[in-house]
């Protein structure tokens, strides 16, 4: 279980001897594309650690349709509103990357969050690059127009289910951006075009990331960023970030998973995580 704990960032980011104590909380579970997870309204019963699953949060517009205001994947937890000490969830959670989690039931991690302080601290600052991501999204979803939403969007997927290639049809994709499906199939097709993404039976591949991250709009780079300035708060003092430039390399994308990407140093008898993510510099954009 030690090791699953260190296929999330959050979890990841919390010295050895306290994830220890969470091991015992923890259950495995697997997640299946579609899963509604809460409902808005609805009492938060638990809390999920995504591992290689994926969970968007939606906001209903209307008693017909709903806007996908961000999504949670191995960087964060699902069931946030209880880290402000309310125990229902203000969006529905949606599972539309199937795979796997760590749950604890509410009760128990009300408990753990108020003991353990690293823990506490850690969700803290996933809270804040959440934030930073949903009022993002909202000027995207405002603003962007929807081929460059369908990149950012596909990028941000990637990294969180780390790999090129998932399901995904058109229309969950118009119901996850906002659009008619009519516009995220012209969307699609422009990407496609320039040999950037392929899709077919269901299923999402990029091809091209570097080229799919030069079509996005500036909202990805500045959630990123944001999610790597909460970071370098760690305790730990070594940041992680969803982005890994050793793997970028590769034809087959194989990151999104801290587990493989976590370099254990041993410096004054600590162990540390050496920073393997690409510098952030000052106009808060990744070095390529």
């Amino acid at each position: 279980m030690t090791n699953e704990l260190a296929g999330n960032w959050v979890l990841a980011s919390i010295p050895a001897k306290d994830r220890r104590r969470l091991a015992a909380q923890l259950e495995p579970v697997s997640l299946k594309f579609g899963q509604i997870l809460y409902e808005a309204g609805a009492k938060i019963r638990h809390v999920y650690f995504p591992l290689n699953s994926l969970i968007s949060l939606l906001t209903a517009v209307d008693k017909r349709r709903s806007l996908e205001v961000g999504m949670v994947g191995n960087e964060g937890m699902t069931g946030m509103p209880f880290v402000l000490g309310i125990g229902e969830s203000g969006v529905r959670a949606l599972v539309q990357g199937a795979g796997n989690a760590l749950s604890m039931p509410a009760a128990s991690f009300s408990i753990e969050f108020d003991r353990n302080q690293p823990l506490r601290q850690a969700l803290f600052r996933y809270t804040y690059a959440l934030m930073a991501q949903i009022s993002q999204t909202a000027a995207c979803n405002r603003f962007h127009e929807a081929e460059q939403r369908l990149a950012r969007w596909l990028l941000m997927t990637r990294e969180r289910v780390g790999s090129n290639e998932f399901p995904m049809t058109h229309e969950f994709l118009a119901h996850m951006l906002g659009v008619r499906r009519g516009g995220v199939t012209e969307a699609a097709s422009a990407l496609k075009s320039r040999g950037l993404i392929d899709y077919h039976r269901g299923k999402m591949q990029i091809l091209d990331a570097k080229g799919l991250k030069r079509s996005a709009c500036s909202c990805y780079q500045i959630v990123k960023a944001a999610f790597d300035r909460a970071q370098k708060l760690s305790p730990l003092g070594c940041p992680v970030s969803l982005e890994h430039p050793e793997i970028e390399q590769q034809e087959s994308y194989v990151g999104g998973n801290p587990q493989r990407l976590r370099q254990r140093l041993r410096v004054g008898g600590r162990r540390h995580i050496r920073r393997v993510a690409a510098p952030v510099n000052r106009s808060g954009t990744a070095g390529q």
